[in-house]
């Protein structure tokens, strides 16, 4: 449901550019400012953005329409280049799901970290949301960069 928001904001944004319409303005500081925002920091181009969440929409999409039970697999995409990580039951699993994504034309490469093993359970997945708040607190408290220069992506302990 959140991408489809990032999504929705995003489209909105592009849309909105686009048009240059006045009938825009309200709109999105009424309803999109926290979106717009994280839009006008990122270093990448909107499009740009909009193609990496069009990228994990659809490959998500598609993950979870061929493959059902065993699998959990995250897709982080950042100007085209796809990491794939999560855990998958076999080796042919793991490849199938790479060259399905590989198959979307904005895919410039993909670096495929799945694991051949049992899912991870929800308790590993909350600690990964913890490490991953812990390290982008550090990024912040270090005060070296913006945060929104590095995807932090966190899986089963690994950061």
């Amino acid at each position: 449901m959140i991408r489809c928001t990032r999504f929705a904001v995003m489209l909105l944004l592009l849309s909105c550019v686009t048009l240059l319409g006045s009938g825009c303005v309200p709109l999105l500081i009424g309803g999109a400012v926290v979106g717009t925002a994280a839009v006008a920091t990122d270093r990448r181009s909107a499009g740009a953005q909009l193609d990496d969440e069009v990228i994990e929409d659809k490959s998500g999409l598609a993950i979870a329409e061929r493959f059902k039970d065993g699998f959990h697999v995250n897709i982080t995409s950042f100007n085209g280049i796809v990491l794939l990580t999560g855990e998958v039951p076999s080796t042919s699993g793991k490849t199938d799901i790479e060259q399905l994504v590989r198959a979307n034309p904005k895919v410039r490469a993909v670096q495929n970290e799945l694991v051949v093993g049992p899912v991870t359970d929800l308790g590993s997945r909350s600690n990964d949301t913890l490490i991953t708040s812990k390290v982008k607190t550090r990024f912040v408290e270090a005060n070296k960069f913006q945060i929104n220069f590095v995807k932090v992506v966190t899986e089963n302990g690994v950061v």
